[in-house]
């Protein structure tokens, strides 16, 4: 660790060429998936004040790790041998952090925390490494970068002997200390702090890895629908309320990824400051629409099970809040990237309060198919509206090759 990493473990990059996302990136998600399963039940077993924030914390917590995971395979090379065993390791520990998130605020404080202390700071420790031989500028950031997480681990461990709202408002200042990290440089006493232009990344490496995290958690609250569909008598009513569930699994996948995203993620591949779209619309906006889905498979799988009959508070806010934070996550992050005004997301998150009355008199399975109407509804304006008005983007620009015009051929001369 002293003298660093002798071989380059870092990915070599080519002229107009993105880092592609390999094999073990993607193995390396399965844990995440099991995460957002977690935290969707404990919310959903949960759904009190306290327990909607210390879902928040959890979710902020298991976002934070993946997402600085992300940042560091954008420079590190998964092929090598010692960077998959890392991501291996910090599999390893991703499963004892995930396992602990029923008790996290209970008998498996420790777990978490430590858990999620030894994933930061140990990632981090592993970047100086393969780092310091290899590319200095990278190798100050990661000392900064470093600093604050021993900082933050500080009040996570503290947190583990304290309890109740005491341990919350220690594990929040240690959150509050690392999402102020990035917005701040990582300014650190001696070493000064970081620009965005010194990040050096893909940008569309950072953008593929956010949209698999979104089908993740997508594909988690496609689970959570077949497996409660799946234990219940096959009626015409649950057959419905699985069909609407599917269908709202589906606008949301249409919304995020067709056209806009596409768009984000040219405009961050031709950004001269790929390190500043990447830290605004990436690793901070895209909590929004995650958390989101997470919120939707809750409500899917209490309308599932409750498809008649009146319609509780936690079924109401679930059913019309998590597509309302998932729009206003993807309005936010297509605003910054792909210059969309986003008019569909705005009506749609218009529609959404329109139909809040309707938690009083309908059914759970008539406000679920309302609100993934809503949805189809944003999907097919938004579809419609950037297919036929498709303006060329800045990164577009930015990228465009000038062609010279062609010079007219010269006259021969008759001899």
């Amino acid at each position: 660790m002293i003298f660093g990493a002798s071989t380059c473990l870092l990915r070599g990059r080519k002229p107009h060429e993105h880092s592609k996302v390999t094999f073990v990136e993607l193995f390396f998600d399965l844990v995440f998936v099991f995460a957002i399963t977690q935290l969707s039940h404990y919310l959903l077993e949960h759904f009190t004040v306290a327990g909607i924030m210390q879902t928040a914390l959890m979710l902020m917590a298991v976002w934070w790790v993946w997402i600085y995971t992300s940042w560091a395979t954008n420079w590190l090379d998964p092929r090598t041998t010692p960077v998959r065993v890392a991501l291996f390791a910090l599999m390893l520990v991703g499963l004892v952090l995930s396992t602990s998130i029923p008790e996290a605020f209970g008998t498996r404080a420790a777990g978490f925390a430590a858990a999620y202390v030894l994933m930061q700071v140990g990632r981090s420790a592993f970047m100086l490494w393969a780092l310091r031989r290899h590319d200095g500028g990278n190798y100050r950031n990661f000392q900064r970068i470093t600093a604050w997480f021993v900082l933050s681990a500080l009040f996570w461990i503290a947190g583990i002997f304290a309890d109740g709202q005491a341990r919350f408002a220690l594990w929040a200042i240690a959150l509050a200390i690392e999402y102020a990290a990035p917005a701040c440089g990582f300014r650190t006493p001696g070493l000064g702090r970081s620009t965005t232009t010194e990040w050096d990344i893909s940008g569309a490496h950072i953008a593929e890895r956010c949209g698999l995290f979104i089908i993740v958690a997508l594909g988690e609250s496609i689970l959570v629908t077949g497996v409660t569909f799946g234990k219940m008598d096959w009626m015409a009513a649950t057959a419905a309320a699985f069909a609407v569930a599917f269908i709202g699994s589906v606008a949301m996948w249409w919304i995020y990824f067709n056209i806009g995203a596409e768009r984000a993620a040219e405009y961050i591949a031709a950004s001269d400051d790929p390190g500043r779209h990447a830290r605004v619309a990436y690793t901070y906006t895209h909590l929004l629409p995650v958390a989101g889905i997470i919120v939707t498979a809750v409500s899917d799988e209490l309308v599932l099970a409750h498809s008649g009959g009146h319609v509780d508070f936690k079924t109401a806010a679930t059913t019309l809040g998590g597509p309302a934070l998932f729009l206003v996550g993807n309005l936010i992050f297509k605003r910054i990237l792909a210059g969309s005004r986003g008019l569909s997301h705005m009506v749609g998150l218009g529609l959404l309060l329109l139909a809040a009355p309707a938690a009083l008199i309908a059914p759970p399975l008539v406000l679920g198919a309302i609100t993934s109407a809503i949805l189809v509804v944003v999907a097919i304006w938004e579809t419609r509206s950037l297919g036929a008005h498709a303006p060329l983007q800045p990164a577009a620009r930015a990228s465009a090759v000038p062609v010279k015009p062609k010079a007219r051929p010269r006259k021969r001369k008759r001899g």
